[in-house]
Formats: C-alpha cells, structure tokens, sequence
C-alpha cells in the first residue's frame, strides 16, 4: 500500500466520522427541546426506543422536571446506566426475549397514562427489532421467525415494517392508541432513506405504511415458508382502529450527514442520497461511476441497500458491498468505504469495510479465497483477512449507512 493509498484510506475513515458526529442525537434534540420539559398537572412519561436512544434519553433527562418517569430500550452494545431511567436491552435485529419484556414493559407504562400526563417517545433506528409485541395468536418465535424470513428475501426496510405493523401491538401507531388519552409528542431520528416517518422504527406514533391485504401480496414469494400462525392472523380482515394524532419531529437524517462530509471535504460531491437495491446491482453501478470520475474525486452516497442470503457465512450489506468493489478490479488508486452509522453491520462487531485497490491482492496473500467467501455471504472474513473491517462499535446513533469513494 502506497502513501498515497494509506492518506486516502485516513480521509475516508474520517470523513465517516464527520458523518457520525452529525447524526448526533442528543445535540439534534435539544435543539427542538424547550429549556424545560414538565408536565405541570399530571406526571412526564418519557420512553426512548431505538439504538440512540441513551444519549436521546439523556438530553431529554437534563432537561425534565417534577413527576418523571423514563423507559430506554436499545440494543446491547449501546446499553449503559442511566440515572434517572430504566434500561431495557434487547436483540437486533432479530427480536428476541428481552425485547418482548421491554415491548410488555412500554405498553404497561403508555396504558397508564392518563388525559393530563405529558408522553414524549424518542425513537431512533432499530427500534422495530427491538420492541415487539405481537399481536394475539402470534409468538414472538413467529415474529423472530418472520423477520429472519423477511431479511433473506431481500426485503427493504419499508416493505419488512409493513409486514411488522400487522403483527405488532405497538407499530404503526400502536404506541398512540395505547397512551390514549394522553397527548403524544415524538423527536424522531431517520435510518431510512426518504425519512418517511412510517418506516422509521415501523412508526409507532404515526399511521401504518399499509394494510393486512397489502402485507399478504408483498408476502406471496415466501408466503409458504411463513409460519402458521402469521400466514392465519394475516388471512383474517383486519381493521384496527384509527390512530390518534400526535406531534412528530423528525430531528436527524442521512442527508444532513452527507451534507456535513461534503462542507468538511472541499470538492466532494453528493452523487446519490437513496442509494438502494441488492448489492449485487448497486456495486457496478458504484463501479462505472468510479470509472467516469474525474482525478482527485471524492464521491459520496447514502441510504440502505440489501443483501440475499444464499450462503451461512457472516457479514452485512455494507461488508458485501464492499468486497464486491474489491473484487471489480477497478483501476488505478482507489479507496472505497461502506458502513452504517450506527457502527454495526448485520449480525457483526463491524460497521462496513473500507477497500482499495489492494485489498484483493491481501486477501489473497493471506489465504483467503473473497469469490467463494462472498459467494457464501461470508464478506466479514474476506475483510477481516486483509484488515478492511471498519469496526467502530456502537455510536449511539443511526442514520443508516454512507459510502465513500475517493480516487486518486
């Protein structure tokens, strides 16, 4: 690796840092917030789902007084005491146990409130996986199931939280009708492309992205690998009741971290900020724009892109994206880096890798074979044997993923 190659790496890595600062909740919150939250006849109920739920949860904290009572569930590598609140910490992004007590915890604490408290739901990405709670007749073994289903497919994040309203108590505006009749204000941060706030965390304090009937025609390719159970609830006609209003502000995006990265960088441009599809068709298109680039360009793109299963290895979108522009071969002096925001990449310790032009040459130094690893979706050990894993652990935050392409 070149000097050169090592100082282009360093500016990707740090531009992904400014990204990460940008999406940074507790500054974006207290930017709405009053000087002071209160509920001055009734009791401030303030619950905080997804991964920057902490540091959301904390600014709101700083800021409340009189009768408070505050709920956090996130997942386990950003959980840590809080003073003044109770810490849930549950799996993503696969539902699990824990994520059931924190969904049975959040209905108990919302079904308490009365017309004269003051409910204020801070929600971040991750937030679907992290609290379920399934609707009668559905385990939550169905809905871990279900969600894994849906993962495989190659499902984007607005199609897998259609189907997860339908079988959720608390989704699609679940957590409104429960607070009933409190009133509900919602600070709301984006990990999906567009911002629809329907989609993000399945939006629990907004109306639902669509119908049980729409959920059961987006669920035909792989309505037989469903379990019982779902396929029933999901064959009956469904009406739920209307969702009340509430007042929602939506507080960070991925476009303002692109947006930060470009006024950090001088001459970066933003090519794409819905950057979607299967990874298998957005790396050549990644790659004919890298070729058509200008010198000295650096190039960034935001937004979700998936990944379909057919292997049993271990890795995320952002890793396979990745090892696929490794294996492209483009030429010349390259670096390119995919990762999330929220510093997890799938079910991995690693945010996304970043390659260059000599990745493939150290994967294949090292003994690693990346064309079999990546045909077994095994990304995580194709970077990590040539030491392009981006591992930040968890950031405390999530505004979906950022890539960086800069060439020489």
């Amino acid at each position: 690796m070149t000097e050169k190659t090592a100082l282009m790496r360093s500016k990707a890595l740090r531009l992904f840092d400014v990204a990460i600062a940008a999406a940074n909740p507790a500054r974006a919150l207290k930017a709405q917030l009053s000087d002071t939250l209160t509920a001055p006849n009734g009791r401030l109920i303030l619950i905080a789902v997804g991964k920057a739920a902490i540091p959301m949860m904390r600014a709101a904290l700083e800021v409340s007084r009189g009768d408070v009572t505050a709920l956090v569930v996130t997942n386990p590598e950003n959980a840590k005491p809080l003073t003044g609140a109770t810490v849930m910490a549950a799996s993503h992004p696969v539902p699990d146990e824990n994520g059931l007590k924190a969904g049975q915890a959040v209905a108990a604490l919302l079904s308490e409130a009365q017309a004269n408290d003051r409910v204020i739901a801070l929600i971040s990405g991750g937030g679907s996986a992290l609290l379920p709670l399934p609707v009668p007749g559905v385990s939550l073994a169905d809905k871990a199931a279900t969600s894994e289903i849906l993962l495989g497919a190659g499902f984007d994040i607005g199609q897998m939280n259609l189907v997860r309203q339908q079988l959720s108590q608390i989704k699609g505006g679940g957590m409104l009708r429960i607070a009933q009749p409190a009133q509900v204000e919602a600070y709301i941060l984006s990990d999906v492309v567009g911002d629809d706030l329907r989609v993000i965390a399945s939006g629990p304090t907004v109306a639902p992205i669509g119908t049980a009937s729409e959920a059961r025609a987006l669920l035909e390719p792989v309505w037989s690998k469903l379990p019982a159970p779902v396929q029933s609830y999901l064959s009956q006609d469904i009406e739920h009741p209307p969702v009340p209003a509430a007042q929602n502000t939506l507080i960070c995006s991925n476009r303002k971290s692109l947006e930060a990265m470009q006024a950090s960088s001088p001459g970066a441009r933003i090519l794409d900020d819905r950057l979607e599809g299967n990874v298998a068709d957005v790396a050549p298109r990644l790659v004919e724009i890298a070729k058509k680039a200008p010198p000295s360009s650096v190039l960034l793109f935001g937004g979700e892109t998936t990944v379909t299963l057919t292997g049993t290895g271990k890795g995320g979108r952002n890793q396979d994206l990745a090892l696929r522009i490794a294996l492209s071969e483009l030429e010349g002096e390259w670096v390119f880096l995919s990762s999330g925001t929220d510093g997890r990449d799938g079910p991995t310790d690693a945010a996304g890798g970043i390659v260059d032009h000599t990745s493939l040459a150290r994967m294949i130094s090292s003994g690693a074979d990346p064309k079999a690893l990546l045909a077994n979706n095994d990304a995580y050990a194709a970077l990590k044997s040539s030491d392009d894993l981006v591992m930040t652990g968890g950031t405390g935050t999530n505004v979906a993923d950022v890539q960086i392409l800069i060439k020489s």
